[in-house]
């Protein structure tokens, strides 16, 4: 199992923002016992959000060892904890329908007593979708467009509405759902930083914004989302924003990149996720998470 910390400010203002401290969990290649040790670990060394990731085959490494289903391991980790936020990283809206999906993170945020967040994506991994009988969608734009009126309805759904729908995707009648979220809006958070499609969907309906990236890459892909959230009207600062990152802590940087090096012999990556962004004792990781709060 790996374990991915992931970075999020506070909304505006948003440089120098308090920073919390996340802890991701990717599920392939590890048993519920494990899981449960760790997510407990976790919380009781004080980390504010525990994140896991949605997969139905293993996208690193080899695809059909083990892979836990990530709705089911919420509701365990909501269950299991008391203090932290739970979320997705991010959860594909290929495999579920939208109302189902807004039903599934209403009864997780009742379980937890209000600490859901429901993260989501366009869905990119083509060979789970073969195996499963699952729509991949034609092109990565459908995707985003398919995501885009699966949150509208997700949204609506959560924040008590009663109604029809009848959209290119989906369609409703009469939906509601019941029991609501405990949390007054609970948030969506939307992974990605395409410029055409992505981060103006991010504008309109997210509320929390994931990113990967430098510092710097960042930035400049915030300042794209600060302009699309001009262009419909909401405040930039309502958007808060996370950046996931692979941290290694250990006494010297050739200790931490020895263990990060162990972890991808493992596990396997992608190749734009091999690297290891910040490694060594705490305080050269804290200098280099300061420079993420410093963007924002």
């Amino acid at each position: 199992m790996e374990a991915t910390t992931t970075t999020t400010t506070m909304p505006a203002p948003r440089a120098g923002a308090p920073l919390r401290i996340g802890a991701a969990f990717w599920l392939q290649r590890t048993d519920w016992p494990s899981l449960r040790a760790a997510l407990e670990a976790a919380e009781a060394a004080g980390f504010d959000d525990l994140w896991v990731d949605d997969h139905l085959l293993s996208d690193e490494g080899e695809p059909r060892d083990p892979k836990l289903e990530s709705f089911t391991i919420l509701a365990a980790a909501a269950a299991l904890t008391s203090r932290a936020r739970l979320g997705h990283l991010v959860a594909a809206n290929t495999f579920r329908h939208p109302a189902l999906v807004a039903k599934m993170i209403a009864t997780i945020d009742q379980i937890s007593g209000g600490r859901a967040i429901l993260g989501l994506g366009a869905g990119w991994f083509e060979l789970e979708h073969s195996v499963y009988g699952l729509d991949f969608g034609r092109s990565p734009g459908e995707r985003i467009e398919r995501l885009g009126e699966a949150v509208t309805i997700i949204r609506r759904l959560l924040d008590g509405e009663r109604f029809d729908h009848a959209g290119r995707f989906y369609a409703l009648r009469d939906a509601s759902i019941a029991p609501l979220p405990i949390q007054p809006r609970l948030p969506i958070l939307i992974g990605g930083s395409g410029p055409r499609r992505t981060l103006p969907l991010v504008a309109r309906a997210a509320d929390l914004w994931n990113a990967y990236g430098s510092p710097e890459a960042i930035a400049a892909a915030g300042t794209r989302l600060d302009e699309a959230c001009r262009l419909v009207g909401r405040d930039p600062g309502a958007i808060e924003w996370t950046a996931t990152l692979d941290v290694v802590i250990r006494p010297t940087v050739d200790e931490a990149e020895a263990a990060h090096a162990a972890v991808v012999e493992r596990h396997r990556p992608q190749p734009d996720e091999v690297a290891l962004d910040l490694g060594g004792p705490p305080e050269v990781v804290a200098a280099g998470l300061r420079r993420y709060a410093a963007v924002g």
